[in-house]
């Protein structure tokens, strides 16, 4: 542990949540490298690629709130130049601008809040300023304050996951990022918001984060509807795949705050199984724009007799994203409707809309690319080449492999989830603080 001046100190270390995203991470940065790279200016794009990994591992592993700020911050540059320097050459720098700033502003509140939990952390303890997430969980905070805290924070993670109505800048970005650049924003950076949930605002403000809990019900909810509505009427594959992100991290948002054992273990899991399932997605619909010259639905009709190989693994993705039994993405979503269902009882059937919702947007995207009869331009496409089927066969030996088999990941997560919510029971056994 390396001391700093001002109270910061480099802390360190992992636990089954953040392990398992950090194991996310290091899968999903070479996939994107080698599925889907650009041709102009490579050095400088895997350069960008590689800070911004090393930026996310180093959020994952972070003990110490002000060393995940700093990291958590560093991920917005890279992002940044990746959007505007290799995406849309009209509306990426546009969309890069968007993010920046939307993220940045949310990053405004989540510094302001960190300060605040510090300085009243040392009035309370006395001694030097720390910013130790261990020393500041034990910080007293009347219910007012708590509740202003976690909104603070909460704001910033909102706005990276992202969560309605804080969502506008993902379409965009998402859009009109480089394939590369998409594929580590919808499968990595968005988990950053989601894991500051689960890391700190549960640690920190156990008491507020049950007095705000219907809102962020409320929020998580909304976000899956209207997510799930949007994309059933979008024509771009890519828009539409960012508005299922928006959706699915309602759904990780709903087991974080249901605070119980099968909604914040199948949060965790969602977590990693959708960035499994959504950099699969985001590479084909990038081999398929490659192959068209567009994203759009209405692109090229009917290919799956002329390339079965794509329309196969297209198959695959889409099916664990739905969350159809014996692929990855069934378990986790099974699991945080359980715990939504055990905090908040019949709740639980309007979440579940969303489920259903997209599997007609998924079904019918697939069903105007690659049913139907084929265009005449649609005979030349060629199908997937040895190295796209290469990248693409983990990520699905992934989603088989989990969703017949989950209980090798859990049993990894259920230890730390276990320690957090025992740490929330002890929390709010004591007196409520007024």
């Amino acid at each position: 542990m390396l001391a700093a001046p001002f109270g910061l100190f480099w802390r360190a270390g992992v636990d089954g949540i953040s392990l398992l995203l950090i194991v996310l991470t290091a899968i999903i940065v070479p996939i994107a490298i080698l599925g889907a790279p650009v041709r102009h200016r490579t050095r400088a794009s895997i350069a960008w690629l590689l800070l911004l990994e090393a930026a996310t591992v180093g959020s994952f592993a972070s003990l110490d709130v002000l060393l995940f700020f700093l990291f958590f911050e560093l991920t917005l540059v890279p992002a940044y130049f990746l959007i505007a320097g290799w995406g849309d050459q009209h509306r990426g720098p546009a969309a890069a601008m968007k993010f920046f700033v939307y993220t940045l502003v949310g990053s405004a509140f989540l510094f302001v809040g960190i300060l605040v939990v510090a300085f009243l952390h040392q009035s309370q303890a006395g001694g030097d300023l720390t910013f130790s997430l261990t020393a500041l969980s034990s910080t007293h905070l009347g219910g007012t304050t708590g509740v202003l805290l976690v909104l603070a924070f909460t704001a910033a993670f909102a706005v990276k996951s992202p969560l309605f109505p804080l969502h506008t800048w993902s379409p965009d970005a998402y859009a009109e990022a480089p394939v590369a650049g998409s594929v580590v924003l919808a499968a990595l950076l968005a988990k950053l918001g989601t894991y500051g949930i689960v890391r700190f605002d549960i640690t920190l403000f156990p008491h507020a984060l049950v007095t705000v809990g219907p809102w962020l019900f409320a929020l998580a909810i909304a976000s899956i509807l209207y997510g799930a509505v949007v994309a059933c009427g979008s024509s771009d594959l890519r828009r539409l795949l960012a508005y299922s992100s928006l959706a699915q991290m309602g759904f990780v948002v709903l087991g974080v705050v249901s605070l119980n054992q099968a909604g914040v273990s199948g949060a965790v899991l969602l977590m990693f199984n959708h960035g499994i399932v959504t950099a699969a997605l985001f590479l084909l619909v990038g081999f398929l724009a490659k192959r068209t010259g567009s994203s759009l639905v209405t692109g090229v009709r009917g290919i799956q007799g002329a390339a079965p190989v794509l329309a196969a693994f297209f198959t695959v993705a889409m099916m664990a994203s739905i969350g159809l039994p014996g692929l990855n993405g069934f378990v986790s979503e099974f699991l945080v409707l359980i715990g939504f269902f055990g905090a908040e009882g019949w709740w639980a059937v309007i979440p579940t809309l969303g489920v259903i919702v997209a599997a007609i947007y998924l079904l019918w995207a697939y069903q105007q690319v690659f049913q139907g009869e084929l265009a005449p331009k649609g005979a030349s496409i060629s199908d997937l080449d040895w190295r796209e089927r290469s990248v693409l066969a983990p990520l699905l030996a992934i989603m088989v492999l989990l969703g017949v088999y989950p209980k090798l990941v859990l049993d990894r997560i259920l230890p730390s989830v276990v320690n957090l919510l025992s740490h929330v029971t002890v929390a709010l056994s004591t007196a409520h603080p007024r």
